[in-house]
């Protein structure tokens, strides 16, 4: 349930929200935060009593969290902790103070482990528990179940006239799809955020050098600049949800995850794997211990094909290259051992598994 706030909604990146007033965590008065925080707790101590609550984010769940006079624990995000805490010693005190008393506080990778010490301060009880996949989602399909199911989903998607909704799918993707799959040529895969930090504009520039096609999803602020950076047979979806993606992944040869910035996790190059898509990944944070996780289960002569250099253009084509130039059985054995690391590592139940036994 959504308990009714009014007034602005805490944000860790200024984004659009219908009928909602985003503004910067960083940039509410204190006031506004403790407004917020009183909120949501009385929503919670309405439907206790609970055996424990799971609080998203340092601030302002771990607020939220203890405020609700219930055992909780808290999952800290790279989000709060890189754009709005760090620097900021009295959002990182309250941070502090909450997290002290949480039952147990969850990091995706040790990279947040290392952030969330670098911004909190020493924290007791720290758990690291990579998000989780749907690998009964997420898997590998043949082609033509794939693509049927993919614009069967198209189908069904709301009007979007002039694609004036950045959240909803682009209008008539259905027929743009169903040109752009009718033959099977190599294909890449970006799904995401459309902003700087993610660093589609190098995929773009690495495409021009490649016989490849590329489908780019997600909205944001960057998606004109992008656009306007793209090679032929580069297609912008807008955003889609999972419905589109499930059946959109088995369609493509290589998924591509090139962030330039610090990342909790890797969660889209795990979902492309757990869909049978070999992931090639920027080698740094949490994206490397994905790579590292995938590549463990690789052929060794294979293994440097999961990861590039951050921001190096040259090597991610050159991998690409690689990648697309394998025979067809071979990128699908690869496709087979990501999905492997994935089942064995990432998958929902055993992540709920390794969260409750912390606080049970």
């Amino acid at each position: 349930m959504r308990p009714e706030i009014g007034g602005p909604l805490p944000v860790f990146v200024l984004d659009r929200y219908e009928g909602l007033e985003a503004r910067l965590l960083q940039d509410l008065t204190r006031a506004e935060r403790e407004r917020y925080v009183e909120l949501n707790a009385a929503a919670l101590r309405e439907r206790q009593p609970a055996d424990v609550v799971f609080a998203n984010h340092v601030v302002l769940g771990g607020p939220v969290g203890a405020a609700s006079g219930a055992r909780y624990a808290v999952k800290a995000h790279g989000s709060e902790l890189e754009y709005s805490m760090r620097g900021n010693e009295e959002l990182s005190a309250w941070g502090r103070e909450s997290l002290a008393r949480a039952e147990a506080v969850f990091v995706g990778s040790e990279h947040i482990r290392a952030v969330l010490e670098d911004v909190v301060g020493h924290v007791e009880r720290v758990h690291e528990v990579p998000p989780g996949v749907d690998v009964d989602d997420f898997r590998p399909l043949p082609r033509a179940e794939a693509l049927a199911g993919l614009l069967e989903q198209a189908r069904l998607d709301p009007p979007n006239p002039r694609n004036a909704n950045e959240r909803l799918p682009d209008e008539g993707n259905a027929e743009r799809f169903a040109e752009f799959f009718a033959e099977p040529e190599p294909t890449l895969v970006f799904f995401g955020k459309l902003i700087f930090n993610k660093g589609v504009h190098l995929l773009l520039e690495a495409l021009k050098g490649l016989d490849a096609k590329a489908v780019i999803v997600g909205f944001g602020d960057y998606r004109e600049e992008l656009e306007a950076l793209a090679p032929a047979r580069t297609l912008f979806t807008g955003a889609l949800e999972h419905r589109h993606l499930v059946q959109l992944l088995p369609l493509c040869d290589v998924a591509v995850v090139p962030s330039i910035f610090p990342e909790a996790f890797g969660m889209v190059a795990a979902e492309a794997a757990a869909a049978g898509v070999p992931p090639l990944v920027a080698r740094h944070s949490g994206l490397a211990e994905v790579a590292e996780g995938i590549d463990s289960e690789y052929p060794a002569e294979r293994a440097p094909l999961v990861s590039f250099a951050n921001g190096d253009v040259a090597e991610l084509r050159d991998k690409l290259a690689a990648l697309l130039a394998l025979p067809d059985d071979e990128r699908a054995q690869l496709g087979e051992a990501a999905r492997r690391a994935v089942v064995e590592r990432w998958s929902w139940a055993g992540v709920a598994d390794r969260l409750l036994a912390a606080v049970t």
